[in-house]
């Protein structure tokens, strides 16, 4: 009884030494991306959306969510990867993002969602200079989880785009 007690203890400080974050990762042509779980607030399947006129064509239109006009933008096409034909596995994750004091919105097509996943903040790595087809700026950092690389994005940063303000307006 005393040996559980003491293991249970020790279980206890690990977790509290351990600073680790939770990112909802999802795949986009074979390369594993996170974003932080926190920004997350719904995954929902692909449907239609209403186009806008003149926005880049990254910017799929926008949907209705409850009331709030939500923009939805492809990831795949915005860091300039191939487009593929939207399969039953795509879906929306629908972000919140923060600029100031202000809170926003949006929702980001990726090819599927993969897991939640728990990463040790101490075994994040700078991105290095790698010349991916994601921009760096866009890269909070890349870790691995069970031997795969996951590159986690900087939702800010990521969807921080001047043409997405006439959404706003």
């Amino acid at each position: 009884m005393a040996q559980e007690i003491e293991n249970s203890s020790e279980q206890n400080r690990y977790h509290k030494e351990i600073d680790a974050v939770q990112y909802l990762s999802f795949t986009m042509e074979n390369e594993e991306y996170g974003v932080d779980i926190l920004r997350v607030q719904e995954i929902r399947s692909w449907e239609p959306v209403s186009r806008v006129p003149n926005v880049p064509y990254y910017e799929k239109g926008v949907v209705n969510l409850r009331g709030s006009i939500v923009p939805i933008i492809d990831l795949r096409e915005r860091f300039d990867l191939k487009f593929t034909e939207y399969t039953p596995l795509t879906v929306v994750v629908v972000l919140q993002t923060r600029d100031g004091n202000r809170t926003r919105t949006m929702g980001v097509v990726v090819d599927a969602v993969s897991d939640v996943i728990t990463i040790d903040k101490n075994k994040i790595q700078k991105a290095p200079d790698f010349g991916s087809k994601v921009s760096n700026e866009f890269i909070t950092g890349l870790t691995s989880v069970n031997e795969r690389m996951v590159i986690l994005l900087d939702v800010d940063k990521l969807l921080k785009l001047e043409e997405l303000e006439n959404y706003n307006n």
